[in-house]
């Protein structure tokens, strides 16, 4: 752990000096209201403008959006409501222990549907470090955060009443006004799922201006001169006689602990501290993070800009749920027991999403996080029995699948190994043996599965899809587990993990489900969406192999035959049959309007599919297509993202595809080839390490690699390895606008497969 530390801590500064030396800041080519252009209907990203430090227990966003509603801040509308801090990891999931502060100039009014006030984007900025509106009465807002708290400055419009609201939303909430220290405190019980009965989120709102009149609001009840309120839903007003040539400055923090806790995080993040102050040390974090890629020399306009701000977004979630004691020592109130506990605890993540491209990304560049994942993934197998799956911040009975072994198992093989490995063992174990009291929790249909191999439908919903990711993560099981020399484990298995054969029809060359009898569903249609398959129909999940896409090759009757299918996804109609979902969900809209066939990369199943090309002798249809979705389906825009963008999975799909490579199985350690979108990439590693990706001749025309060199050396792989990339070193593509269907088409050139003759 010391070793790792120093590494860490040597990146930091080597990070750091690079950035000062070349005078770059990343983090201002970020647009944080990318994705943000969103609805219920139609996803653009379902993003919010988070003003945060990278995995921040708290992010702050503005508040377009009625109290409750998912859809937070979405960039058609033009009336800002309050400025919430936030816990929101999705729309869909919603959020927890929230609470508002609303700056008003003139009329008070305290209700969230009433208090808004009307702005142009033309006077805002957003920044991950900063958020600056101008509302369209005079009224100036200025907003920053640090990990824990928050600082605002307010410039209330001239010759009006002066007015803050605090709203603590409701499910159970209170407000005190402290009118001597000229503070608001209290909590919130505001929450979506997901935790015990004893959760709330403590709070303190400091004002350096005298409170000269106050109140409360109780439910529709309004009590001026009224100091403390406890009901369903409370709010507080306080109201202040500033001089015009003055601003009003709100420090802000809160904690899951207690009062004193939130007092003392309040003490150590914001107290006595500029807006100045708090804004450069939260933009030099975010440029420290970013900075750990460099991208220089653009070949489509603006793809820095798209670059940086799907890096940012990857590096939001998922969230540091812990806080730091007197003695400076980590502790946590645990969102499985309702217990303090002394350690770390990471939460807001969907491991279906995210397991894929955002942990493999941590990996390599974070690893400080990937050991803080690890750690509290351990810590909410002691306090819940089982590692979460979708954590929002405790268990959500949400998505499928075992992806917390994935990431477990990738990590380690990566060389992560300061976890109890035989407690990691009997978690993974559990996870594929038992259920929880959330079916998305452990194993759905384990019993079942286990004896028939595969998961029967319509005894069980999403039971195809399920049985697919069941079988990837046996396969993980059994690569940890062999890791440690439990070989009885890891036979049995590796062979489970050939359980995605039992679903495979050979005649319709389509997963299918199967009832507990053995026999095919009838009728069958590929593009029937839900029923066996999870957001996505069979042209989706047929695809879900990624420990043996040579074993699935071979169900398709070999490399050729696998890629004429793969395709007919960009081929065939973007025709749908909503199937179990009754009526067309957005997903299945988004994928008609990219008009890229059955491909629909704005949901997650289908997103590696493009690399299978490298395992199937024909690497260059994966550098083309690879570029087309790099061009066509990102932009640094609030309509930029093609579907939901999940935790930071779609976005990190981005940085690796741009960077040129991809993790197609986490726990294998490789990363097959794709097509670079920029001149130059430059990874910075622990140890001070550089990984040099250059490709001086990358136009929009030149997709293709014609010839790779690793350190001088002829690559003819179609793929990289984990230790290759983290040894440092340099990466040469000589691209071409013609594909070189002589390079990566050897047998022994192709990514790993658990059928192919590489040995476990």
């Amino acid at each position: 752990m010391k070793n790792r530390m120093k590494k860490i801590l040597c990146l930091i500064v080597c990070v750091v000096s690079i950035l000062e030396s070349f005078a770059f800041s990343p983090v201002d080519s970020v647009n944080t209201l990318m994705g943000t252009a969103s609805t219920f209907d139609f996803s653009h990203g379902n993003t919010y403008p988070a003003v945060a430090r990278p995995w921040g227990m708290n992010f702050w966003s503005p508040q377009t959006g009625e109290n409750g509603s998912g859809w937070m801040y979405t960039y058609a509308e033009n009336t800002i409501r309050g400025f919430r801090q936030t816990h929101q990891p999705s729309p869909w999931i919603n959020d927890y222990g929230t609470f508002s502060v609303m700056p008003l100039s003139g009329e008070l009014q305290i209700n969230n549907r009433l208090r808004g006030r009307s702005f142009s984007h033309a006077n805002e900025v957003a920044k991950p470090y900063f958020y600056q509106v101008l509302f369209d009465d005079g009224t100036k807002v200025k907003m920053t955060a640090t990990e824990r708290g928050a600082v605002f400055v307010i410039k209330f419009a001239e010759k009006s009443r002066q007015y803050v609201v605090v709203d603590a939303y409701n499910n159970g909430s209170s407000v005190s006004i402290d009118t001597l220290n000229n503070r608001i405190t209290g909590y919130t019980k505001s929450n979506c799922g997901g935790v015990p009965t004893n959760f709330a989120n403590y709070f303190v709102v400091d004002f350096d201006h005298d409170i000269v009149s106050f109140g409360t609001r109780t439910n529709d009840s309004v009590m001026q001169h009224s100091l403390k309120a406890e009901h369903f839903a409370v709010q507080a007003f306080a109201e202040f006689n500033i001089d015009t040539a003055d601003s009003l400055v709100i420090r802000v923090a809160s904690s899951f602990i207690g009062e004193e806790q939130a007092l003392l995080n309040f003490e150590r993040e914001v107290a006595n501290r500029s807006f100045a102050d708090v804004a450069s040390a939260t933009k030099k974090e975010w440029n420290e993070k970013l900075g750990r890629i460099r991208v220089e020399g653009e070949v489509i306009p603006n793809s820095i800009s798209t670059f940086y701000s799907c890096l940012y977004r990857a590096l939001l979630f998922p969230r540091m749920f812990f806080e730091y004691n007197t003695e400076n020592n980590p502790i946590y109130y645990s969102p499985y027991d309702g217990k303090i506990h002394s350690g770390v605890m990471f939460t807001d993540n969907g491991f279906w999403d995210t397991f894929r491209a955002v942990h493999p990304l941590f990996t390599l560049l974070y690893p400080e996080i990937t050991e803080g994942v690890l750690q509290s993934l351990l810590n909410a197998y002691d306090e819940s029995g089982f590692l979460p799956e979708w954590a929002s911040p405790g268990h959500r009975n949400c998505m499928i699948g075992n992806n917390s072994i994935s990431l477990i198992t990738d990590a380690w093989q990566k060389g992560f190994k300061n976890i109890d490995e035989q407690k990691a063992l009997k978690a993974m174990l559990n996870q594929a043996l038992a259920q929880g009291r959330e079916s998305s929790v452990g194993r759905n249909g384990h019993n079942d599965y286990h004896k028939l191999g595969y998961v029967p439908y319509p005894d069980y919903p999403e039971a195809t899809a399920k049985t697919l990711e069941y079988a990837y993560a046996d396969w993980c099981l059994a690569t940890f587990a062999k890791s440690i020399d439990a070989d009885e484990v890891a036979n049995d298995y590796f062979l489970k993990s050939q359980n995605y054969r039992n679903l495979f029809d050979s005649k319709l060359g389509f997963m299918r489900a199967k009832n507990r009898r053995g026999a095919w569903i009838e009728p069958f249609d590929a593009t029937e969406w839900g029923g066996p398959f999870t957001e996505g129909c069979s042209w989706h999940y047929t695809w879900s192999v990624f420990h043996d896409v040579e074993g699935l090759a071979q169900l398709m009757g070999g490399h050729s035959a696998m890629a004429q299918r793969l395709d007919s996804v960009f081929t065939a109609p973007n025709t749908y049959n909503y199937g179990t979902y009754g009526f067309p969900i957005h997903e299945i809209t988004e994928m008609v309007a990219l008009n890229m066939g059955q491909y629909a990369h704005g949901n997650q199943p289908i997103q590696h599919a493009i690399y299978l090309y490298n395992y199937l002798q024909q690497p260059w249809k994966t550098q083309q297509r690879v570029r087309d979705v790099l061009v066509k389906l990102y932009a640094a825009t609030p309509d930029g993202y093609c579907g939901d963008e999940d935790n930071g999975q779609t976005s990190a799909w981005y940085v690796f595809s741009a960077l040129g490579f991809y993790p197609v199985c986490p726990g294998s350690a490789e990363y097959v080839l794709g097509s670079p979108l920029f001149k130059k990439a430059t990874l910075l590693l622990p140890e001070g390490r550089l990984f040099e990706i250059n490709a001086p001749k990358n136009t929009p025309e030149n997709f293709y690699i014609r010839k790779a060199l690793l350190n001088g050396k002829v690559f003819e792989n179609n793929y990289l390895t984990h230790t290759q990339i983290l040894s440092g070193g340099r990466f040469d593509l000589y691209m071409s606008n013609q594909p070189n269907k002589k390079r990566g088409v050897s047998i022994r050139q192709l990514p790993y497969s658990y059928t192919s003759n590489k040995k476990e």
